[in-house]
Order: structure tokens, then sequence, then C-alpha cells
């Protein structure tokens, strides 16, 4: 067996594994290096192994960091099965389709081709076979495969893997990306206790997250303290699992009025659409979700809350005077409809910018977070002059105590090696 390593090595970007057994090759994820743009050289370069030779894809969860460059492969030949979670396949769907829109107009901008096309879109997602959690599957006669809960966003999936070579099985566990609990929606990250070999995530390897209940506490605050000087709290989120998770505590907050009533805007076609595909799967969510939706509580749907899902909905929030709320996409603020909001209100003091994602290297929002007095934004310098602040613990990522906690869990038979990658 050979295992290579084609992303998500001493990086937090662009995961693609490769397996090679004497019959087989398959890929565990085939995601986008992120960084300023999509167009980032590296996604442009040829694939380092032969696409036509892949027989299979494991997808562990719909971030573009896992599946971005899925389409480039379905581009150069890739026929193959894609296997992960029902709701994995529907939010790659989504996912995809608004990246390949945004690498489009990106590549216009820099008169180059486009990574891959809307029809290289439909080709892959028309290969998604989608797996319930616990389900073993075979793919052939020397591999099957088991998806379990990875608890990071809904439909997330740890791939345990058994490979019979040279008359031998050996037991593969790819944590994928592994969660936080206790958090909102999800399920618990599931425990599994045995493998000959592990790959554990280590985005916040080196990190201790703040306590859970700190995020809803500094939220409120930051609501409050909006309120209180007819300020806008600009919050920008990853239209996946992000701004459903903010949803679900600013639920809890208007529905116990533990804040001031104020127009609350999610402003995102994108999570727009990935909120519908949360309302399909409710099988999916954790037991105090399930309880709240059977007493009759819409998790997404609160008093204050409105979606604006085209441009006139989106530019009708600056006619909204006084405080409010504006939840918009990206989560690193360098594209999506969080720029616009920026350049109208980031040179106003009674107004707050609050960073609840991860910040890359050279993005917008990591400027903003590390202090910068003047930013450019759409080619327009900006002064800023709003509070910026930050909560660490809405990260969908387990810390280091998490991370060895589930590590701990391979009790039955421990790993011969543990390959830590994406961080």
């Amino acid at each position: 067996m050979k295992i290579s390593f084609f992303g998500a090595a001493g990086e937090v970007t662009g995961s693609c594994t490769l397996i090679e057994t004497g019959q087989t090759k398959f890929l565990v994820d085939c995601g986008i290096f992120q960084g300023e743009a999509f167009s980032d050289q590296r996604n442009r370069n040829k694939f380092p192994f032969l696409v036509s030779e892949i027989d299979f894809v494991l997808l562990t969860h719909a971030h573009l960091d896992h599946c971005g460059r899925l389409p480039k492969l379905a581009k150069e030949a890739f026929k193959g099965s894609v296997y992960c979670t029902a709701a994995t396949a529907d939010f790659a769907e989504i996912m995809l389709l608004d990246s390949e829109r945004v690498i489009a107009e990106e590549a216009q901008k820099l008169n180059q081709p486009p990574l891959y096309s809307q029809a290289d879109v439909l080709k892959i997602t028309k290969n998604l076979s989608p797996l319930e959690y616990g389900q073993e599957v075979k793919i052939n006669q020397d591999i099957k495969i088991r998806c379990r809960d990875a608890g990071h966003i809904l439909g997330s999936a740890i791939f345990e893997i058994w490979i019979k070579e040279d008359g031998q099985e050996k037991k593969l566990v790819f944590s994928g990306d592994l969660g936080n609990p206790p958090a909102p929606i999800v399920k618990d990250t599931e425990l599994i206790d045995e493998a000959d070999l592990v790959f554990v995530e280590s985005t916040y390897g080196g990190i201790i997250h703040e306590p859970a209940d700190e995020r809803i506490s500094k939220l409120r605050s930051a609501i409050i303290e909006s309120a209180g000087q007819g300020g806008v709290l600009m919050i920008p989120a990853f239209a996946l699992e992000r701004t459903q998770e903010v949803l679900y505590e600013l639920n809890e907050l208007v529905e116990n009025k533990e804040i001031p009533a104020m127009p609350i805007f999610v402003d995102s076609p994108l999570a727009i659409k990935a909120t519908a595909v949360y309302k399909k799967y409710v099988e999916m969510y954790d037991d105090e979700s399930k309880r709240l939706i059977a007493s009759g509580d819409d998790l997404f749907n609160f008093p204050g809350l409105k979606y604006t899902p085209t441009v006139s909905d989106s530019k009708g929030i600056n006619d909204v005077p006084g405080a409010k709320v504006i939840l918009a996409g990206s989560g690193m603020c360098n594209g999506g409809r969080i720029p616009h909001h920026l350049k109208r209100y980031l040179s106003h003091k009674q107004n707050h910018l609050l960073i609840i994602s991860y910040q890359a290297e050279g993005c917008l929002g990591r400027q903003l977070l590390d202090g910068a007095k003047k930013v450019l934004i759409e080619g327009e310098e900006v002064i800023v002059r709003a509070k910026v602040s930050a909560i660490g613990a809405y990260s969908s990522h387990a810390d280091q105590p998490k991370l060895i906690n589930w590590l701990k869990g391979f009790s039955k038979t421990k790993p011969k090696k543990v390959f830590i990658m994406h961080g």
C-alpha cells in the first residue's frame, strides 16, 4: 500500500490524500487550495497523479477545502463514484455551483480560463453516492468502507476503510474534520476503538478553545452593546454550518427575550440555500435540537429575522435605520456581500465587526482582526473606526484536548501509526 499527501500537509487547505493498493487507487477528499483567490496557481496545476486511474473518492464533508477540486477531477476524465453522506451530497452541490460562479468571475477579471465549468460541477454531482452513518459498503473484493459522525458540520464523516492486500487486512481511519462538542444542531463526534493507521486533522492542534458557554454570552453582549449605541453589528460567517449555528443561538436569545428587539438579516444567498438543506435532515440533529423542533420551535425563523436572497433585498438593508445585525458571507470577508457592508459601516465608531470564523493569512478578515487601521475593499481605501472583536469558541474544529481525547478512543487496537495532517 502506498499513501501520498497532495494537500493539507503542513497547511489547513487543499485536502487530498491518494491511497494506492495493488488493484485500486482512490482519494480521500479533493479540496481547493484557499487563499486570497480561487485562481491560486496551485489549483490550476495538473494533479500529481493520473486522474483516469482513480477508481473512487471518499468525501468527508462539503467544505470547499475538502471538495472544491472535485469538478476539476470530472473535467480531467474522472468517472468514478464519490462516496459521502446524503447531507454532504446536497451541500456539495450548492457549494460547488456557488464556487463555480465565483471562479468564473475571478477568471474573467484576470483574463484566464476558469478552473472548471458549471458542466463539470453537474458531472461530478451526478457521481455523488450517498451513504448512511454506520452502513458498511463493499466497494470491491478488497475494500469496504463505513461512515461515522464527525460532528464537524451536518453530514460530516469519519471514514473507516478496510483494505485486504497480500492476504492481510488493514484498517485505516480518516478523521476528516472533527467537531467541537458541545455544539448546536450536530451530534457529538463518534469515537472509534480500533485501527492500524489513523489520519487525524490538527487545525487547532496547538490551541485550547474558549468554553462553549462563553460564545452565547459574548454574542449577547455584542448585540446589547450595538443596540445601545444604535450601531450595526456585522458578523461575517461561512454559509455552511457557522451561519446556522449562530441562527440557533440568536433564536434562543430572541425567544427568551435576552436581547433587545432589532432587525437581524441573513444576507447570503448561499447560506439561505444551506439552511434549506439543514431543514431537510432533522434526523441528523442532536437530541436537544430535535426536542426543540418537536415542541414547535422553528430554529431558523424567529421575530426580527429576515432573509435577503436578492440583490435588491440586500440593498434594502441600507434603508433600515438604527441598530441591526447583519450576518453575511464570506466568513473571511474576501467575497460575498460582507465587503459591501464593511465599506459602508467600518468607518463609524458606533458599529462593531464580530469575527467568529477562522481567518487565513492574507485575507481581509485577518487584516481587520490583526488591528489594521486602513484596509482596501474592492479598490477603495476604508478607514477602520468600528470596534473589531472575535469569538474563538464558535470554531467547528476540535481543539488540542478534544483531538487527544478522540485519539485515546483507539483503545481496543491501538494504531501502529498516526499521521497528523490539516494543520
